[in-house]
């Protein structure tokens, strides 16, 4: 969209993270911008564009760095996710914890 360099593949990609952003509650103006950022960079890593930065093609890709990053987000497992964890565990008291007492007794179980 941003750009009438990019392929059909790269529209559908630009369309796919935008719309996975939008979802996840960011506004659609900086999913925009997160979007076509990661898109060009991916462009630039695999030789599609003219310029690309150093930091672009050193770098390890979006994907990978998604997948290693993924579960944790920017403030770590939600609390639902703790809870979840707790339940399996069959951690007593989790009812009555909040988030960051969920995440020390859910760690606490993993030893």
């Amino acid at each position: 969209m941003p750009q009438a360099a990019w392929s059909a593949k790269r529209e559908r990609q630009f369309k796919h993270i935008k719309d996975s952003l939008v979802k996840s509650g960011r506004k659609p103006g900086l999913a925009t911008e997160i979007a076509a950022r990661t898109v060009n960079k991916e462009r630039a890593q695999h030789g599609e564009s003219l310029e690309a930065s150093k930091t672009s093609l050193q770098d390890m890709p979006a994907g990978r760095r998604g997948g290693l990053h993924s579960h944790s987000g920017p403030a770590g497992r939600t609390y639902a996710q703790l809870y979840q964890e707790a339940r399996k565990k069959n951690i007593k008291g989790r009812a009555s914890m909040n988030k960051a007492a969920l995440e020390q007794a859910v760690d606490k179980g993993k030893g």
